[in-house]
């Protein structure tokens, strides 16, 4: 079971990591993913994502609510409920979080503040198991800036490439992302009982991330994602493999923000 409760929250996570992008590239926008168990053209639906992403002239708003229930057998489920409400400042040097997980009734509640100052990233971090205060290991991006680096090195034709990124959900934790990008029959198309979702962004890559934990005892990866990333910043036909579990995401309901007008943009 706690496998189970791990491979739903990689899944979570893997969808966490992409709601935002610096200023150039996102587009605020709400969107609702279907969440399946397994690969195959019927695996059953476990699960919802939805996430809720604006943007106002301080910084961009995110609210996500995730929400999935697996029966193992006829009297065994495994139920899982996360929900995060965060801020990013719009310069990326500044992120506030709070995450509310409950699994199984184990809950769970953290709030977190990222800065910039002094030429390095501190991130100060409340839970029940108490305060933690972490420097950041060098070239870490937050969320923001990391979807913005990914596009940017897609858009400029480079291939492959590696980005670290700062996980509020992992108590955190830096990862390393070892980013691929595939061939455009390399995604699988949607289920039969999956409507398409139309998004109004012409250009996107078929790509595979991979997600290594810095500071762990071994270098083996945690879990890969194969994900649509649009140049929007959107992502769709998520696939995350975790070794014990692989899950799915698909996007069955999309809707456009408008964007702000400010004075120095």
């Amino acid at each position: 079971m706690s496998l189970m409760k791990r491979g739903m929250g990689l899944l979570l996570f893997a969808v966490l990591l992409m709601p935002q992008a610096a200023w150039a590239q996102l587009q605020p926008h709400r969107a609702e993913y279907i969440v399946r168990l397994g690969t195959a053209a019927n695996a059953p639906r476990v699960g919802r994502l939805l996430q809720d992403i604006t943007l106002d002239c301080k910084g961009w708003h995110i609210r996500r609510d995730f929400q999935s229930e697996i029966a193992l057998t006829p009297s065994l489920k495994v139920s899982l409920a996360a929900q995060l409400d965060g801020e990013e400042s719009r310069d990326g040097e500044g992120f506030l979080y709070r995450t509310a997980l409950n699994a199984n009734g184990d809950k769970q509640d953290t709030s977190g503040k990222v800065l910039w100052a002094n030429g390095e990233f501190r991130a100060d971090i409340e839970s029940s198991k108490g305060p933690a205060h972490i420097v950041l290991p060098a070239l870490t991006l937050m969320p923001v800036a990391t979807v913005d680096f990914l596009v940017q090195r897609l858009r400029a034709n480079i291939a492959t490439f590696a980005a670290f990124m700062f996980s509020a959900e992992a108590m955190g934790d830096t990862f390393r992302i070892d980013v691929k990008e595939l061939d455009k029959r390399a995604l699988k198309p949607p289920p039969p009982v999956v409507k398409p979702v139309v998004v109004p962004d012409a250009q996107f890559w078929p790509v595979s991330m991979t997600f290594t934990r810095l500071g762990q005892d071994t270098a083996a990866p945690l879990f890969t994602m194969r994900a649509k990333l649009y140049n929007s910043g959107v992502l769709d036909r998520l696939t995350v493999d975790a070794g014990i579990v692989s899950m799915m995401a698909d996007m069955q309901d999309f809707e456009m923000h408008e964007r702000p007008t400010c004075r120095d943009r």
